[in-house]
Order: structure tokens, then sequence, then C-alpha cells
């Protein structure tokens, strides 16, 4: 395309003036704020004059005014779409941190529009008629079900373990393990938190082992705490040792020093009962002599993001004391849903079967089996579609950085993408509102029902249905 093919295909966008007057424009204007109409038009007009530049643009029919209605509504629509939108999970990762990890139980998510929508006693004590304090909504059943001595909860478990750190050994020593420094999502390591709570880590043991005598050939009196991080998100197999947490807190107790367990994935229910992996619970680790323990209120609790730090009184009332406690509070709906949450454990076969992440990580394989078979049912799509639709026998992961290596059984519904490519099919599932979030293994896309919710199975069969449509 020559220059003055561009400039004769530039005159030939329609003008905003033109484009508001237009019955379309006027219609979306009874339902959308007219500044973001503007926008949406400055927008469309913007890229149209760019591609014509690039050479981008060759049929002129993409300049009728219809064409570029059609781009200004469509403009519009994603304009005011909020970015943070539901998704179906069909990864089959149950705590999937970019899905938002933990789904909140029913009975939580009832409670928010009593107390979102109107004031409440977040601190105030209603008993005296003043000034109270947030944390006690969640200490009483905490220490409750943990027979801690005290507790308090921050706004993450990175936020729990860098208040106590800072709180406890700012410009003093801290022991760990070697093997023991972990890397969480979002690139945040454990030295990296050490070094901005002012303490100093002093590594001991090596990568694979760790024995107690390197623990105790540490200690000097710059020590202030002896620090045990549970590696939740990967396991170090084959030659190793490591000190078990009752001999680490008797070797505390020896020398007058607290002992802390940063447990990462917090765990009140014996997944062990259940014929799953070996993982400590937040009361074992607490029976077993641990001074201060912390975790995470939204991998394997089930509830909200939050750090929850549990031990001696002492140590807690210490670090509540902390002022960058004001900086990492959690606000008054956290609370409401991690109270509502923990409720639900004085029965742990309620929680069990109310709390969706344990709900989906306890699920029997045979019932998964049948909601694949009714989640293909519902897909329906007979011989000479274009889409291919089978079962499969695939596994699960708990998420989360939980269980790692933990592989749970599962029914996949598999998608063979005809014409199309995984890749393009699994785009598609991205795209529709609401987005499904699928993976691609072996050319086939794969939705593992442990994860799709029992009311987004229609939504998920339709979704799949309009694809294949739109493939013909």
């Amino acid at each position: 395309m020559g220059n003055e093919d561009r400039q004769i295909f530039l005159r030939k966008i329609p003008g905003v003036d033109r484009l508001l007057g237009s019955e379309e424009i006027q219609g979306l204007a009874r339902t959308h704020p007219r500044a973001l109409i503007l926008k949406a038009i400055h927008q469309v007009l913007e890229d149209l004059r760019a591609r014509i530049l690039e050479g981008g643009i060759e049929d002129p029919k993409d300049l009728d005014i219809a064409a570029v209605l059609t781009k200004v509504r469509e403009r519009v629509e994603d304009l005011a779409r909020p970015s943070l939108r539901p998704v179906i999970n069909a990864t089959g990762v149950v705590a999937h941190t970019n899905l938002g990890r933990s789904i909140l139980a029913e009975r939580v998510i009832d409670r928010f529009r009593s107390l979102a929508g109107g004031y409440s006693n977040l601190e105030y004590d209603l008993k005296e008629g003043r000034r109270g304090s947030r944390y006690v909504h969640v200490e009483g059943i905490l220490r409750e079900l943990t027979s801690a001595e005290a507790a308090m909860v921050v706004n993450n478990n990175a936020a729990a373990v860098l208040i106590a750190l800072e709180t406890l050994a700012k410009g003093r020593e801290v022991i760990v393990s070697r093997g023991q420094l972990v890397e969480i999502g979002g690139s945040f390591r454990i030295p990296d938190v050490m070094r901005k709570s002012g303490a100093t880590m002093i590594e001991v043991g090596t990568t694979n082992k760790t024995h107690l005598k390197d623990y105790e050939e540490a200690i000097r009196p710059e020590t202030a705490l002896l620090l045990k991080v549970h590696t939740s998100n990967f396991q170090v197999i084959g030659f190793t040792k490591e000190v078990p947490l009752a001999e680490l807190a008797e070797l505390g107790r020896r020398y007058g020093l607290p002992v802390m367990e940063d447990l990462g994935s917090g765990c009140f229910v014996d997944l062990d009962a259940f014929g799953l992996s070996r993982e400590p619970t937040v009361q074992e680790v607490l029976a077993q002599g641990a001074d201060l323990v912390t975790f995470s209120g939204d991998k394997l609790l089930g509830g909200p993001q939050a750090g929850i730090i549990l031990g001696r009184r002492d140590l807690v009332e210490a670090i509540r004391g902390n002022q960058l406690n004001r900086a990492l509070r959690i606000d008054k709906l956290t609370l409401l849903a991690l109270e509502e949450t923990l409720r639900l454990y004085r029965d742990p076969k309620e929680a069990i079967q109310e709390i969706p992440t344990l709900r989906m990580i306890l699920q029997p394989l045979e019932e998964l089996r049948r909601k694949a078979r009714s989640l293909m049912d519902m897909i329906g799509l007979g011989e000479g579609a274009a889409l291919g639709v089978s079962l499969c026998d695939g596994s699960s992961k708990v998420g989360g950085g939980a269980l790692p290596l933990l592989e749970l059984p599962t029914c996949l519904v598999c998608l063979d993408p005809g014409k199309m490519t995984a890749q393009s099919l699994e785009k598609a599932l991205r795209a529709s509102d609401p987005p499904v979030i699928a993976r691609v293994e072996h050319e086939r896309v794969m939705l593992d029902v442990r994860t799709i919710q029992t009311g987004e199975m229609t939504i998920v069969a339709q979704t799949i249905h309009r694809i294949a449509r739109g493939m013909r």
C-alpha cells in the first residue's frame, strides 16, 4: 500500500461525532457511562490509524461505520468488564495459587452480606462499651482448636514469619538448617525474609543432612531463635536426615532459646487417616514443643489469605506489640471468613464436607468418575462433531505449595481438538465468559472434574458446545 492509498484509507475512518450520533452508540449510552464510550471510540480509532499506517488494512469495508461500530461495542464491553473475574478451574489443582487458592465455604459466603454491608464490632468491646482488639474474633477459636496459649493473625504467612523474626531476633542470629531454605511463590525466599527482618541467618548442616549437634555447635550468646521450616513445597528424598521437632524443642529448652516452626500450609485434619501423604497438623507441632508456629489460612486450612501465629503467650504478646503489626494486620472481611472457617473445624466431619478445599482433596475416585461421565453426557457431541470427547484416568494436585509429591487419582474429560490445535482450543476455553481454565497434555485438552464445581458443569458443557459450533 502506497502513501496515497494510506491517506485515502485514513480519510474513510468515521469521525467521533458520527459514531456518537449512531443508534448503536445511543443504545450503549443507556447502560454505560459516556466517558467509557468515548474512551472505547478513541482507542478503536487509534488502532485503525495504526493498522493503516502499518499496511495492516487492505479491505475498505473494514472502515465502514457498521464494522467500526462493532469494534466499538466490543471494546466498550471489554473496558466495562471487571479485571477480577470468576473463572472455572478445570486444571485439577485444588488450591491453585494463580486462581485464588482456596474456595470459601458456603457458610462463610452467607455471612458476608450482613457484615460487609454494615457496621460491626471489629474493634469494639460490646461488654465494656469501649475500644477493643480485632484479634479477639479469632484468638479464642484458634486456642480452642489447637490448645495454643495465644494466637494472632496477619495478612499472610510471609508476613507472619517476617514480624515474628523482626520481633524476636532483630540484630541477633537465627539458626536454620541449610536444607530448609525454601523459596515460595513469587520468588519470596526464607533467607530474604530473614534479611528484611534484621535477623542474621546462621545456616547449619548440608542440603540433605542436618544433625542435632549442628544446631548445638552453632549456638552462642548472639543466638535468639532456632527455626525449623517445613518443606511443604518440595521434598528431598534418598540419603537424608533432619532433626525431629521434639528434639529441637528440647535443645531450645536446654539453652533457653525459643523454637519456631514455619509450617507454610497449616492443616488441622490428619490427612494420613484418609490414606494421603503424611502432613504434620498444627496441633501435633504445638504438642511436640514448638514455642511458635506460623502457617497460611488459605492453603490446606481452606480459608482466606492470612498468616496465623500460635504459641507461647509471652512471644505472641511481644509480636502483637510490634509497630510493624499495624502495617500487616488483616481487615474485617478476612477476619469474618477466617472465623467462620475455623468454626467449621469444631466438627471435623462437618469441616470435610463443608470446606471446599478438603472436600475436593478427599473426593473418592468413583465419585469423580460419575461426575466426569455426567459432564460428557451433558456435552453430548455425537459422531461427526468437530471435537472429540472421551474419558481417561489422570491425577490431580493439592496445589498452593502443599504436598508436592501427592498424586490424587482422578477422572478427566478429554477433548480432541479435531482440526484445531490443542493450544487453540485451550485458548478458546480461556477466552469464554466465564473463562474455563484447563490443561493441555498429549495434544489434547484435559478437564479435571475434581475442581469443577457442581453448579459449573452446565456452563462448561455449553461453552464446549459453542466452540464446537464455531468450528463447523
